[in-house]
């Protein structure tokens, strides 16, 4: 079988008004980055659209509403290896500036906070692909790219 690039989805909701975004840490039963935040993000399912995967995901980790067309680009991140992802993932990190709902941890098992959090007060701890798609898109530097784990490759 020809390798397969894990496909994912990630939600940078952004209460402008409010100078604050939702994220959360992950915990102990995660499968990676314990106690590092993180934007919600998963995988894609088979054959699901990427906007809808993102819609899901945010949905299912958080209880935050966003619809697909609500969605905008804002960063993408190319790793050439991830957990379960050892032909490589793409990360579609996308914004969103209109949400329903109030952020909960939906997933206790994976991850022991989500909530808003004020962007002049962004943990240091944090995921660092998420990490540099949230700094890229608050400071306004419009669609990026990073790559990880590509260097000596």
């Amino acid at each position: 079988m020809p390798p397969m690039t894990l496909l994912a989805a990630a939600v940078i909701v952004h209460d402008r008004d409010a100078g604050r975004v939702v994220l959360l840490r992950r915990g102990a039963g995660a499968k990676y980055g314990h106690g590092l935040w993180d934007l919600p993000i998963g995988k894609c399912d088979a054959g699901e659209p990427v906007t809808e995967a993102a819609v899901r995901e945010l949905y299912e980790e958080t209880g935050v509403t966003v619809r697909a067309e609500d969605l905008r680009v804002a960063h993408l991140v190319h790793g050439a290896w991830g957990v379960e992802a050892p032909d490589g993932y793409l990360t579609v990190v996308f914004a969103a500036e209109r949400w329903s709902g109030e952020p909960e941890n939906r997933e206790p098992g994976k991850h022991d906070r989500v909530g808003w959090v004020p962007v002049g007060e962004l943990p240091e701890e944090f995921v660092p692909g998420s990490a540099a798609a949230l700094g890229e898109y608050l400071r306004g530097d419009g669609v990026g790219v990073s790559l990880r784990g590509w260097e000596g490759r």
